[in-house]
């Protein structure tokens, strides 16, 4: 049976065919710098990387090029073996515990909940619709990103704010990623050959948190109400002095809507840098001598390092670190800074280990107190598997 997973990111759309139950991968593939200059996508077939440049103003125009490869490389004849489409989305808010059948109320609710998650449900929004205009008989399913956090206890998801925000409101802590967190601390609980561990693992790219995960469920997570929490990510300010929100509103003369475009969409990588949102550009531009690259750098590792000790406190202890996600899996440079700056928790960094890209394996030394891993994620098959179990 052929089910495709859709992984939309705030600037990515990852996705991958499989032939289910095996798990075979058929064809894979991941659209980049959507909505940034120099957007490309790969494509990966038969064990052959394929790269396309193509401008990619937006999500819907990807996964028109996404139809057309799997077509023209005859994965399939007829879209109408396509059995399932599996759609990744951040926030379920209160709606939303568990993977689901799309609908129309439920995209409904989805939209409704476009506020918590502006980068992203969007975007999974324009994939769900595309993929039921070009594929109508596959079942279109949905799996949220915030199932996985539903396990925080009450004083990580509460905000000190009047109570009556999270009951008539919902206003509390959701998280996202979690897909992502759960599917590399199943896979770091499987290397190290135990299920009672204790495991920061950090999803570092355009979008970024980390999660305190205790025995294969989430304790914590740096992600609130919406993805715009906790770490610098992209273009997202993460944590801030909430009063620099109105301070800056009655300073600029500009509406709540103006306010939220820039916190997600103006801040983070790009609002310091006045570079680029995408951390390769910020690679280069330190390179090249510009300090405020230089200068945000600083501010990410400093952030991720924060979170990764607060949670180590937290659980008191940890029996590894993990890296996923597109910095994470990718960026040398930024995991030796962060490794480097915890060496006071007898972290040690192995530097010919830590040259890898892409590929799973530890990245410090054996005398290291915890152990750091990098594990690229699969979202897509942990999609594939809930889509399998609700085709009827």
């Amino acid at each position: 049976m052929k089910i495709l997973s859709v992984n939309a990111g705030s600037s990515s759309l990852k996705f991958q065919m499989y032939e289910m139950p095996e798990e075979k991968v058929l064809i894979s593939g991941v659209f980049e710098r959507i909505g940034i200059h120099e957007s490309f996508y790969t494509i990966k077939i038969n064990g052959e990387a394929i790269r396309k440049e193509k401008d990619l103003p937006n999500h819907k125009v990807a996964f028109q090029y996404l139809v057309e490869e799997l077509e023209e490389n005859h994965v399939v004849e007829r879209l109408d073996e396509i059995k399932g489409i599996g759609h990744r989305v951040v926030q379920g808010g209160s709606y939303f515990d568990k993977s689901v059948v799309v609908t129309e109320d439920v995209i409904k609710k989805i939209e409704e909940l476009n506020v918590l998650a502006p980068l992203h449900n969007p975007a999974a929004i324009t994939g769900i619709k595309a993929a039921q205009e070009v594929i109508p008989n596959a079942v279109q399913t949905v799996v949220f990103d915030t199932a996985f956090h539903q396990t925080m206890p009450e004083e990580n998801y509460i905000y000190a704010v009047p109570y009556e925000w999270y009951t008539d409101y919902k206003v509390r802590r959701y998280g996202a990623h979690g897909t992502s967190h759960m599917y590399v601390a199943n896979r770091m609980n499987q290397i190290l050959g135990r299920e009672d561990t204790k495991l920061i693992t950090c999803h570092i790219g355009n979008g970024a948190s980390v999660s305190a995960v205790v025995n294969g469920k989430c304790l914590d997570t740096s992600m609130g109400l919406t993805p715009n929490a906790g770490l610098i990510m992209g273009s997202r300010c993460g944590d801030i002095d909430a009063t620099v929100v109105t301070y800056m509103m009655n300073q600029l003369g500009i509406s709540a809507q103006e306010m939220d475009n820039i916190l997600n969409k103006k801040s983070g990588l790009l609002g310091v840098s006045n570079v680029s949102s995408d951390m390769r550009d910020i690679d280069a531009g330190i390179l090249e001598g510009n300090e405020r690259c230089e200068l945000v750098k600083k501010m990410f590792i400093r952030r991720v390092i924060d979170y990764i000790a607060k949670y180590y406190v937290e659980m008191g202890g940890c029996d590894a670190i993990v890296f996923t996600a597109g910095i994470g899996e990718k960026s040398v440079t930024t995991r030796r800074r962060i490794v480097d700056g915890l060496k006071i928790l007898g972290i040690n960094l192995d530097e010919k280990a830590n040259g890898i890209r892409g590929v799973e394996g530890k990245i410090t030394t054996d005398d290291s107190k915890i152990p750091c891993y990098v594990i690229p994620t699969d979202e897509e098959v942990m999609i594939a598997r809930d889509t399998l179990a609700l085709i009827p």
